[in-house]
């Protein structure tokens, strides 16, 4: 595992004062340009996808998307975007959640998740887990279970892993770098 860290690690760029002053972003269109590293990433989280027992994948606006579908090819499950809400056509169920500045809300195809389905939900960075907390509350309030968070990075500053494990119970919160 120190091995795919290290490649990871090496694929992600800091960008200074982006979007704003004092933030240090974290790039992962590097790690995305590389064969290698994507691919490890991919697999690294195909076998969490295994290990969970998940039979679908959830993917989060926007870079949960890059990430999430081929985690599902190679896992061979089915994929489900949850999207901002308004982008989706027809019939969905949302779910507003509060931002440190006002609010959101997201949305899933409501006939795309079901009694049965064991969800692993995947997307690039873990901060203050605002968002994966409300994919959690739309995920359950479709009848489906939660089979784990799983993300590429963790920035353990922010203290996101707390709020989720709370609302996740004994599923677990699995991220490939922390920082």
């Amino acid at each position: 595992m120190t091995d795919i860290k290290e490649l990871l690690l090496s694929r992600i760029r800091d960008v200074a004062d982006y979007p704003e002053p004092g933030v240090m972003f974290k790039d992962i269109t590097p790690l995305l340009a590389d064969p290698a590293a994507f691919t490890a990433l991919t697999d690294a989280f195909a076998e969490i996808a295994a290990r969970t027992g998940a039979t679908k994948i959830v993917g989060l606006e926007a870079r949960g998307f890059i990430l999430g579908a081929p985690v599902a090819v190679r896992a061979g499950l089915g994929f489900i975007p949850v999207r901002k809400a308004g982008k989706l056509p027809g019939a969905t169920l949302a779910q507003a959640y509060d931002l440190e500045y006002g609010s959101a809300e997201i949305e899933v195809h409501a006939e795309d998740l079901s009694a049965g389905d064991r969800v692993l939900i995947v997307d690039d960075v873990l901060a203050t887990g605002g968002t994966a907390e409300a994919s959690i509350q739309l995920i359950h309030r479709a009848g489906a279970e939660v089979a784990g968070v799983a993300v590429l990075m963790e920035l353990s500053f922010l203290s996101g892993r707390p709020r989720l494990e709370a609302a996740l119970g004994t599923a677990p919160v699995e991220s490939l770098l922390t920082i």
